[in-house]
């Protein structure tokens, strides 16, 4: 069994193709298709954060609004960019979100990917300390949050509050227990998957890594998945960690599909740059007709690897199709993979 969700960057243009052409579109349409994929028994839902563009950004109001119009679907992000956030803003808008939802957020955090602007985290009032470089600084911010997500006090009380307080030093509120344990790092190295292992979080990893060995795409992923777990197991973590990877993943059931995605069956992996001195590799995409598409999908050793699958969805194509997408994947390639 393999949990199974979708994962959408929440674009939107005002072109006339796209079926999301506003920022309410893509917001209300994110809603939408969290409560369909429910019902068609995806296991979550995830929302990719970019700052400074047409997608989605501030995540806590739709991962609050999804929680309430949903029940069962696990709801998260992959990734936030810990170089803008205020860590302890972050903790309590993050127990918000998790108190409304019942305890569902997978909340998925990283350092960043190259932005729309440059140095996007300083306008908002960020900047790395000396001797800090941002990616540090990113990190930095995620120790605080791991920290007071505990729910320990930590902030001396004022001795005339305006209403009584618990004894003690006070933590931050609303803390929702056990959210702690539901905080995944979206790594692309091998040395930052070791870190997040040691730091008691989940991993998340995407269809790009940095380049460590020269070897397919697929195979530098469940080595990082492998060597993520041996470092779990050497922190002595009492329980299981949990690994998500990411695809794009169409089955092809119609001349609609062929007509979007057919070409896409071709792809294969690709080297490109994600900063001046980091090389990555880029995971190919999967399209093809259901039994092809299988026959594909079982030599890929990471998504093997992995306990839960990320399905990145064209969320312009509007919710109907991108239903039909997950749709397709659950009824007509999990069970023959054994997923389902």
């Amino acid at each position: 069994m393999k949990k199974i969700g979708f994962l959408s960057f929440g674009h939107w243009t005002p072109s006339p193709q796209s079926q999301t052409r506003t920022a309410g579109d893509t917001l209300l349409q994110s809603i939408d298709l969290a409560v369909a994929a429910e019902e068609l028994g995806a296991d979550g839902a995830y929302f990719r954060v970019h700052h400074f563009a047409r997608q989605l950004a501030s995540p806590f109001p739709l991962l609050a609004a999804v929680g309430a119009k949903t029940r069962r679907i696990e709801i998260g992000t992959a990734v936030i960019d810990m170089r803008y956030e205020n860590p302890l803003y972050m903790a309590e808008d993050a127990g918000a979100a998790d108190l409304i939802s019942g305890g569902r957020l997978q909340l998925g955090i990283s350092r960043g990917s190259p932005e729309q602007v440059i140095d996007g985290y300083r306008y908002f009032g960020y900047a790395p300390a000396e001797g800090e470089s941002d990616a540090d600084m990113g990190r930095r911010h995620t120790e605080v949050f791991l920290d007071v997500l505990r729910g320990e006090g930590f902030a001396e009380p004022n001795p005339r509050p305006m209403f009584p307080n618990p004894p003690g030093l006070l933590r931050l509120e609303p803390h929702s227990e056990g959210l702690r344990e539901r905080i995944w790092w979206g790594s692309s190295s091998n040395a930052t998957s070791i870190w997040a292992a040691k730091l008691g979080m989940n991993l998340q990893s995407s269809t790009l890594k940095t380049d460590e060995s020269g070897k397919p795409f697929h195979i530098q992923q469940a080595e990082q998945i492998r060597i993520y777990r041996e470092a779990w197991k050497e922190a002595g973590h009492a329980r299981e960690p949990r690994v998500s990877v990411s695809r794009s993943i169409f089955a092809l059931m119609n001349d609609m599909d062929r007509a979007y995605f057919g070409a896409s069956g071709n792809s294969q992996d690709q080297i490109g740059n994600i900063d001046p001195q980091t090389q990555a590799i880029f995971g190919r995409s999967y399209a093809a007709e259901p039994d092809r598409l299988i026959a594909q999908l079982k030599q890929d050793e990471a998504i093997a690897e992995a306990d839960t699958l990320l399905l990145t969805v064209p969320n312009q194509l509007g919710v109907d199709y991108n239903a039909h997408v997950i749709e397709s994947i659950l009824k007509h390639v999990a069970p023959a993979l054994g997923w389902r």
